[in-house]
């Protein structure tokens, strides 16, 4: 088990460059992965409502993971804010099964929280969570 825990931030080049926040911060083998709405590479919410916005918010939460070696079997918490319950909860099949497309069968221990609105006003959810990494495939990211 890696006993540095200086945090370190991961800040995966294919997505946004961050401002004045990390996309993860590293410290010994948990990686606290930062809020990720549906942000494109070019800095917009991708359109088409929730389906579409779960898919990129969580793969951003991926890409996160996997720049610090992660895989989606080391998540082991997953905060979902919402600004609309109902209509995340009537899409729930698609987007399960947009979950197991991108990461497969694993469910981390996971929490649903509603509220009035994101930091983009057409943002309709934002994925944030906690991964442990074993040492084998740790990558720390430098300074």
């Amino acid at each position: 088990m890696s006993t540095d825990l200086t945090p370190r931030p991961v800040n995966p080049a294919s997505l946004p460059a961050p401002s004045g926040y990390s996309h993860g911060t590293l410290s010994g083998n948990t990686l606290h992965l930062g809020g990720q709405t549906a942000l494109d590479a070019n800095m917009r919410i991708v359109p088409g409502g929730i389906v579409e916005q779960f898919r990129q918010a969580f793969g951003n939460v991926l890409t996160t993971l996997r720049a610090a070696g992660g895989v989606p079997e080391d998540l082991v918490s997953i905060t979902i804010y919402l600004t609309d319950i109902p209509d995340y909860q009537a899409h729930g099949r698609e987007i399960g099964a947009a979950w197991r497309e991108l990461a497969g069968p694993v469910y981390p221990a996971m929490a649903g929280i509603g509220t009035t609105r994101l930091w983009q006003p057409e943002a309709l959810i934002e994925i944030a969570g906690v991964a442990v990494i074993p040492d084998e495939r740790l990558v720390t990211p430098t300074p």
